[in-house]
């Protein structure tokens, strides 16, 4: 018993040295929501390109994406002193502000606290682009979530998956798969988010914006 309350101390010893931006990056969470629709008709699509890389960043982390909350899967873990929270809304990317809001409220978090990653039609695919704050681009989950909080001043990391060939209706574009021969190509994409966010929470959004806002494939 002894020992229990030994270690214990030592705990809030520990957090009590901390400055106050560690303190703060150690209690409260910080939230990366992907945005895509649930059902398996729906997976591996580009629209659902924020759920994919929350998928690439599950592994690298080895955070597993399996609780439910606020209409959400959600998993919870660490990196570079932050307590994270990888989050899918489950309402369809039309409602994601609804999620968003709910976890935002109950840990009243500033804005500050948030990264949300989507589709980007105007990017061509390989290239990403990680934003301190802006409009929604015309992204239907964006505009849920900056009606739901009220601010556009969040991170946000759009991933390009390029304009739709011909004629083909945008619509049908998004909902398509990634085709065999772009998966090569994607995992390269993917690798270069996680580590943009990586650069992101250990050294500051500006950093990280300087090194990876660019096309990915044309480095390669």
């Amino acid at each position: 018993m002894e020992e229990f309350w030994y270690v214990k101390l030592i705990s809030y010893s520990l957090i009590s040295l901390m400055s106050s931006m560690e303190r703060k990056r150690f209690m409260e969470p910080f939230l990366i929501f992907g945005l895509g629709n649930p059902g398996r008709e729906y997976e591996r699509t580009r629209h659902n390109i924020g759920f994919i890389a929350l998928d690439k960043l599950s592994i690298e982390w080895k955070i597993d994406i399996s609780r439910y909350r606020y209409k959400s899967l959600v998993g919870e873990g660490k990196f570079a002193g932050n307590r994270i929270f990888l989050v899918k809304p489950q309402t369809y990317m039309n409602n994601s502000g609804n999620s968003v809001r709910s976890f935002m409220r109950f840990y009243k978090l500033e804005p500050t606290r948030l990264l949300v990653i989507h589709d980007d039609l105007d990017l061509p695919f390989g290239s990403i682009r990680l934003r301190e704050e802006g409009g929604s681009a015309g992204q239907r989950g964006m505009q849920s979530i900056i009606s739901k909080i009220g601010t556009d001043e969040f991170a946000r990391l759009r991933i390009g998956i390029g304009r739709p060939p011909g004629r083909m209706d945008p619509m049908d574009y998004v909902l398509k798969k990634f085709s065999h021969n772009s998966e090569t190509d994607l995992d390269l994409v993917l690798n270069t988010v996680v580590r943009s966010i990586e650069v992101m929470l250990k050294d500051g959004i500006e950093k990280a914006m300087t090194l990876y806002n660019h096309s990915v494939l044309q480095d390669e």
